[in-house]
């Protein structure tokens, strides 16, 4: 086990530990050898893996998952006065994303009794100025997708789905992120897999995959290989200015290392994430995280409630937890909870998230999670049932 980053020796258990291989660290090296160390062979190999194993017909690498909602919402021609959806539980990234592109945010609460976007809220939110939908596919789990492309269907939206928490998240035999017009992806240290940071849209659209892949290196016209092919490599056009949103071959080779072992990463959470299911069932006040999808989910996150029945509350359980030496914590704050977002908010019309949110903790979960560390979990949990 590493030692606690933060430098607290009283941690013994932490929340999560990136698993980096032997296989990961030879890839790594090796391509510190080559000549090009950016836009090279590494990167378009982990983007033609990530095609095949999520069975969409484009994929393009970025820096990071915030990127990649950018570049999306950009290729689908959102801009200054456009309205986007985003649902009151996510992570600060949709928002930042939304306005980047000078458009709005219009934050939306989540259902009652799962983390998934109000339907009858979403519908209510609805304006001329409707862009897009981004649904959000929360701790691994498929969200309500059908219900969200129905009403972007009626009401002719874009809809980019969030897939920074479900990397091996499946529906109906088909990998999300390929429901909608595009799906973006985090390679963030506690993702399922890592690039240590680092990120990937995937898309059915060529037009859409042109478009990202031509921002996300300054808006060039040209790539770097075509550049350096033909016959004076500095003449290029900028139709569009672009960003600097690439990932490098280091982190690419990274990911192309992680991408192999997905099925065993996804079964060994999947493992973990059972064995706390069966060992914290029947607690008064603790809800457990729907486990019924099991084909579909990819395990990324444990996330029990801790409601009024149990004997403490869920600042108090963290706080015990922390006191044996356990690290837990919580994904996330509400949207409407930011300064920089609360105005994109109806404070009225986000209770559900606002309840929700004062009884979610994640529980340690992570491949080489041990059952003595999730066992330390159970135990400090069950001490305090009524």
């Amino acid at each position: 086990m590493k030692k606690d980053f933060f430098k607290d020796s009283t941690i013994k258990f932490p929340a999560y530990e990136p698993w980096i291989s032997k296989d990961d660290k030879l890839i790594v090296n090796k391509t510190l050898g080559q000549s090009m160390l950016t836009l090279g062979p590494q990167l378009e190999k982990f983007e033609a893996a990530f095609c095949k194993y999520t069975k969409s017909k484009y994929a393009i690498a970025v820096s990071n998952c915030t990127a990649g909602l950018h570049l999306s919402l950009k290729a689908l021609g959102i801009k200054e006065h456009d309205e986007v959806i985003i649902p009151d539980l996510t992570f600060v990234a949709d928002a930042s994303a939304i306005l980047s592109c000078n458009a709005k945010p219009v934050i939306v609460d989540i259902n009652e009794n799962d983390f998934f976007l109000s339907i009858t809220n979403l519908k209510k939110n609805i304006t001329k100025r409707t862009k897009a939908i981004i649904p959000v596919h929360i701790y691994g789990q498929v969200c309500n997708i059908d219900e969200v492309l129905d009403v972007a269907l009626d009401n002719n939206l874009k809809i980019i789905e969030d897939c920074a928490h479900a990397v091996g998240t499946f529906h109906n035999s088909k990998h999300v992120g390929t429901l909608g017009n595009t799906g973006c992806f985090s390679f963030y240290p506690t993702k399922n897999i890592t690039t240590a940071e680092g990120g990937m849209v995937i898309t059915n659209s060529k037009k859409i995959a042109d478009k990202v892949r031509q921002l996300r290196s300054h808006g060039m016209s040209k790539s770097l290989k075509s550049r350096y092919s033909s016959e004076y490599p500095w003449i290029f056009d900028i139709t569009e200015p672009g960003y600097n949103y690439r990932l490098d071959e280091i982190r690419a080779s990274l990911g192309i290392s992680q991408l192999k072992r997905i099925k065993k990463i996804n079964e060994l959470r999947k493992n973990a994430a059972f064995y706390y299911h069966s060992k914290l069932q029947n607690i008064s006040g603790i809800v457990l995280p729907d486990m019924v999808n099991n084909k579909t989910h990819s395990y990324h996150l444990y996330t029990i409630r801790v409601t009024k029945l149990f004997k403490l509350s869920r600042n108090q359980l963290f706080k015990k937890l922390k006191q044996a030496g356990i690290r837990t914590t919580v994904y996330w704050m509400p949207m409407h909870k930011y300064t920089a977002f609360r105005k994109f908010a109806n404070l009225s019309d986000v209770k559900n998230t606002s309840k929700i949110y004062n009884e979610i903790l994640a529980l340690p979960l992570f491949p080489s999670i041990t059952k003595k560390h999730q066992d330390n979990v159970i135990k400090i949990i069950k001490s305090f049932q009524k």
